[in-house]
């Protein structure tokens, strides 16, 4: 007999009734370290008393009117949005997911407006994550994604993960985007390196094609900087966003040049829910903190000094781990053993991870994590490998 709920997740078998700050509280009472922050959605941790208020502020106000009128705190957090970025102009969503449906329709509408309708190509890459609509899987192209759900929507094209040479074979007249992550999340915490960021530009420039960035996981200053792309000091011309810029409300956004957006005319797009005032309220609060440099300046030096002490983990446990990979506290441990057993082993540890593509296990803590639940995460982490290591 199926479940109540549709049985689509492999649940762990714990219950969290209660969050703070690094920490989630499970029905027992026992006390587990976050590393995972929601899949890198907690940005600021649980329950942060900032995020609280505004949500509790904006509650008592006005929960919802629609896009059929002004929406004061979807104006402020868009504007924010544009003046700590690239971007001219920003749509608001709910999830990755619609974020990437807008992209898509984006590149697409782009160029049918500018007189060139076949041009509705888009290149992504084996190892790609960006959502489950048909759209998002179509573009990800992983059979593990894919299988079950055709006819699937036409017009992607995939190509291994920094093989330049199929890169530039897949590009023809048709062509119109290039969609990638600047670090790959669920494909196992892969980053881009800048200089092949910078090559993607150059060639998106030179071919008249729109660069697509999903910054959907890496994004809100998840590395250190706001944007992962901005360490490689190019822009896209169209951004998903989600995750982090709701600090566990659901919120997305695209952020776009006003040359990528301008064909997105009135009724070319919409959203019930996206950009109401209960997300914006939240959103605006996560930037006031995020896109800070003091703030963005903490997590770099918090990401470089919980990469040390991973290392000294891995070489500690060679058995059980053989890397680090990652940049700022978007970090991930290869491993020797199924993943899957370690994340298991580490709930046993009382401390959350998440696993990963290529056999990674992916460390997303709160942005706000101290330097002593570093250390405590990493010593949780130590017991789980031992664990396996005498099993």
């Amino acid at each position: 007999m199926i479940p109540t709920i549709l049985p689509t997740y492999n649940r762990a078998p714990l219950a969290f009734v209660k969050g703070e700050g690094s920490w989630l509280i499970e029905a027992d009472g026992r006390r587990f370290l976050d590393l995972g922050a929601g899949i890198a959605v907690n940005a600021l941790g649980h329950a942060h008393p900032d995020l609280v208020a505004a949500l509790t502020e904006q509650a008592g106000a006005l929960w919802h009117s629609s896009n059929l009128f002004e929406i004061p705190r979807q104006q402020e957090l868009a504007d924010r949005l544009v003046e700590a970025s690239f971007a001219d102009t920003v749509f608001f969503t709910n999830s990755g997911t619609e974020s990437c449906e807008l992209a898509v329709k984006m590149a697409r509408k782009h160029f049918h407006e500018a007189g060139q309708p076949e041009r509705t190509g888009i290149i992504a890459f084996e190892g790609a994550f960006h959502g489950r609509s048909t759209a998002a899987i179509a573009a990800a192209g992983s059979e593990k994604m894919t299988h079950g759900f055709g006819p699937l929507m036409p017009g992607f094209r995939h190509v291994p993960w920094g093989d330049h040479d199929a890169l530039h074979a897949a590009i023809d007249d048709t062509t119109a985007a290039i969609l990638i992550e600047p670090v790959q999340g669920e494909g196992g915490i892969r980053p881009l390196p800048d200089q092949c960021l910078k090559g993607l530009r150059a060639l998106c420039d030179e071919r008249g094609i729109l660069l697509v960035l999903d910054e959907v996981q890496c994004g809100m200053g998840r590395t250190g900087r706001l944007f992962a792309h901005e360490w490689a000091g190019v822009t896209p011309d169209i951004m998903m966003v989600a995750k982090g810029i709701g600090g566990g409300f659901p919120l997305g956004a695209v952020l776009a040049t006003e040359r990528a957006a301008r064909a997105m005319s009135a009724g070319t797009h919409g959203s019930t829910y996206g950009g109401n005032p209960l997300g914006c309220a939240v959103g605006c609060a996560v930037m006031r903190h995020v896109a800070d440099p003091a703030f963005l300046a903490e997590v770099a030096r918090k990401g470089a000094l919980m990469r040390q002490r991973l290392e000294g983990l891995v070489a500690a446990h060679p058995d059980i781990f053989k890397g680090v990979r990652g940049m700022g506290m978007m970090l991930g441990l290869e491993c020797r053993v199924p993943n899957a057993d370690v994340a298991r082993a580490g709930h046993a540890a009382q401390i959350v991870t998440v696993p990963a593509a290529d056999n990674v296990l992916r460390l997303l803590p709160p942005l706000t994590i101290s330097d002593d639940e570093i250390a405590e995460g990493v010593t949780r982490l130590e017991a789980a490998a031992a664990s396996l290591a005498t099993a």
